[in-house]
């Protein structure tokens, strides 16, 4: 491509860091520009296709700051405190960001909404394209069966995941929540133990497995008397994420400031 897009990737030394520089490497319409990483990173100084044995001509750094001009993109699938500085960098540049972290407080998100009124901003807990798919139909399926089935929620991710449950798995919920027209905040339930009460209605619950090198497991049950229905995605490979970030990218190429989601990417808002 005679302009291919420019993008800067964070946490570059990282899982979903090299998945992301590989297909940004293999994507004649991309560029790989910055590679961005901790000071303490074991490959920093090195080329950023060092761990999958390509030639990028890209070096991993830790100077985000002396690198931002030279893209017009920032991927991020860091941790919150990190975006945190990133964003703000971005908004000093007008650079476009990808923001995948999750984790984020409420008032880390207000100031994440606030800067997308400099910048555009595509946020999303999860990139994957099913995931997104799997949001719109969970919200078809609550409007049919929130009022007579128990609601749901399963998530399952590896063992140095940090938070929890999920970005995605309280996506899930939020999607649920909004078409039911309650509040994930007063009907979600986060811990069962011990003697309870029996289930109250409209509880959305949520259940965390932490193990092995599970990518992303999430399951949306619908328990009803003499069936169940469920709705769920596994990923197998970080690949998926990367995708759709990538996707991203190309969507945010005609946006001048705003927040978007994966929904507004996939055109699966109604």
């Amino acid at each position: 491509m005679e302009n291919p897009l420019k993008i800067i990737v964070v946490g570059a030394s990282g899982k979903m860091g090299q998945a992301l520089i590989n297909e940004i490497s293999n994507n004649p319409d991309l560029l790989l520009t910055g590679a961005i990483d901790q000071s303490s990173c074991p490959i920093l100084g090195m080329d950023a296709g060092t761990l999958f044995g390509i030639k990028t001509d890209v070096i991993i750094n830790d100077d985000f700051e002396s690198i931002i001009k030279k893209g017009d993109y920032v991927i991020d699938f860091t941790r919150p405190e990190a975006s945190m500085d990133y964003l703000e960098v971005c908004i000093k540049n007008n650079t476009k960001y990808v923001l995948g972290t999750t984790g984020f407080s409420d008032e880390e998100k207000q100031k994440i909404s606030l800067a997308s009124k400099d910048i555009p901003i595509c946020f999303a807990p999860n990139m994957s394209v099913g995931v997104n798919l799997l949001v719109s139909l969970v919200e078809a399926a609550t409007r049919v069966l929130y009022k007579d089935y128990d609601m749901e929620i399963i998530e399952s991710h590896h063992n140095e995941k940090i938070d929890a449950p999920s970005g995605t798995a309280l996506r899930l919920g939020e999607a649920i929540a909004k078409t039911a027209k309650l509040s994930l905040q007063e009907n979600g339930v986060f811990h069962r133990e011990g003697k309870m009460n029996k289930r109250k209605k409209n509880e959305i619950g949520f259940s965390t497995i932490r193990g092995g090198d599970i990518v992303g497991d999430h399951t949306v049950l619908y328990a009803g008397d003499g069936e169940r229905i469920e709705l769920t995605h596994k990923a197998g490979s970080r690949t998926t994420f990367a995708l759709g970030a990538i996707k991203a990218v190309e969507f945010l190429k005609n946006q001048s400031v705003g927040l978007f989601d994966m929904m507004d990417v996939l055109n699966l808002k109604k």
